[in-house]
């Protein structure tokens, strides 16, 4: 697939200003207001394509031409749903600032996003793979400790990165900046917080250098661990990514009787809509559990 145009030169300025309000006012990361202008710009270059030049004139047909177009060149359901996603809400705006008389996108239907069921760990299985991680060596601690850091506390691979020493010393709770710079408190308790101290005793000294700095997760080099190597220990110990350690803990949660409004405050999700996808994996473990238990199941 080509690479992606730019914005015509019509509507590179409310795209622009556009984005620099969502930056100032949501605190999104670069990566998610760069996915924005992709989606924003192939939208107004296939609009202006056909002969519009200006947002007032880009009407509903332009977008069902869109999603069709999106279709046809193959896009999966759930971007072509994320791209109308991102035009609806420009144009939301630009209709309140009066660029559009009104929103294209609104009434447009849009494909489905396909709901994958997050896989989850079995309890047991998880907690006999992590206590098997016993070795004393300086990268055994480090990936007992950052294995348990992710289960334990539901963690996003990034805001696990982010973590300093002075972060996890002596508390209980941990203070994490999410999406959006939204901020949200995690409990710091059981075998995350044990597998940490071992690891801060016996384990990062061995490992770190000048260059780690606070960095509580420590490379091979003496480096701070990023996202990728993160992922690459996830991979290595558990042949998985780190997100499913993320499902695991709401998972589990659920199963033991938590209520879903805590675990959305516990993942620091915007929306419950995005915590229910849980339910659906718990009621699948209830009716597991009935038709192996149940003598007339």
């Amino acid at each position: 697939m080509s690479s992606l145009p730019d914005c015509p030169e019509w509507a590179a300025g409310p795209v622009g200003a556009y984005l620099e309000r969502l930056a100032a006012e949501r605190a999104l990361s670069e990566h998610t207001l760069a996915a924005y202008r992709r989606d924003l710009g192939q939208f107004l270059d296939f609009c202006h394509r056909r002969g519009h030049r200006s947002l007032a004139e880009v009407d509903r047909l332009a977008v069902r031409r869109f999603l069709s177009h999106l279709a046809a060149r193959g896009y999966a359901r759930r971007s072509a749903a994320r791209k109308a996603s991102a035009v609806r809400a420009f144009f939301a705006d630009a209709t309140r600032r009066g660029l559009a008389v009104v929103n294209p996108a609104d009434g447009v239907p849009v494909p489905k996003r396909p709901q994958h069921l997050p896989r989850a760990f079995p309890a047991a299985t998880l907690g006999r793979w992590l206590d098997a991680l016993d070795g004393a060596d300086p990268l055994t601690r480090r990936d007992r400790a950052l294995l348990e850091v992710l289960y334990g506390t539901g963690l996003r691979v990034a805001e696990a990165a982010s973590l300093g020493v002075g972060s996890v010393r002596n508390t209980p709770l941990l203070r994490v900046r999410g999406k959006g710079g939204k901020e949200r408190v995690v409990p710091f308790a059981g075998q995350a917080r044990a597998a940490v101290q071992r690891y801060l005793e016996e384990g990062r000294p061995a490992l770190a250098r000048e260059a780690a700095g606070d960095a509580l997760w420590v490379g091979e080099r003496g480096g701070p661990l990023g996202v990728r190597g993160i992922r690459r220990v996830v991979r290595a110990r558990l042949g998985s990514f780190p997100h499913a350690l993320r499902h695991s803990f709401a998972t589990h949660l659920l199963e033991g009787g938590a209520d879903l409004r805590t675990v959305q405050e516990l993942l620091g999700h915007r929306e419950l809509a995005t915590t229910q996808v849980y339910t659906a994996v718990t009621r699948q473990h209830l009716r597991s559990t009935y038709d192996r238990s149940h003598p007339r199941a």
